[in-house]
């Protein structure tokens, strides 16, 4: 069960990784004010974008590292359960 979960795993990692597809991350009046800017011979469109992707990936990534600082701080290890054989009277 578990080497399915690892398999299925990779494969959605490699789907994200190598299905990365091209985006333009503006809303319509700055892709507009871009665009008249680019026609007038400005080159700055791209850095631009990438500046925006930027800015929209920045929260995820301090949210993961969040995430991760609190799941390896908080994980239990070696926990023992005494939990006796017995039946329960749910009566």
């Amino acid at each position: 069960m578990k080497s399915i979960k690892r398999i299925l795993t990779l494969i959605a990692i490699g789907f994200i990784t190598f299905g990365a597809v091209k985006v333009k991350a503006q809303c319509a009046n700055c892709a507009a004010a871009v665009e008249s800017n680019h026609k007038a011979g400005d080159n700055t469109t791209k850095g631009l974008n990438n500046g925006i992707m930027y800015l929209l990936a920045a929260p995820y990534l301090a949210v993961a590292a969040m995430g991760l600082i609190w799941y390896k701080k908080y994980r239990r290890k070696n926990v023992k359960l005494d939990v006796p054989h017995e039946k329960l009277n749910l009566n």
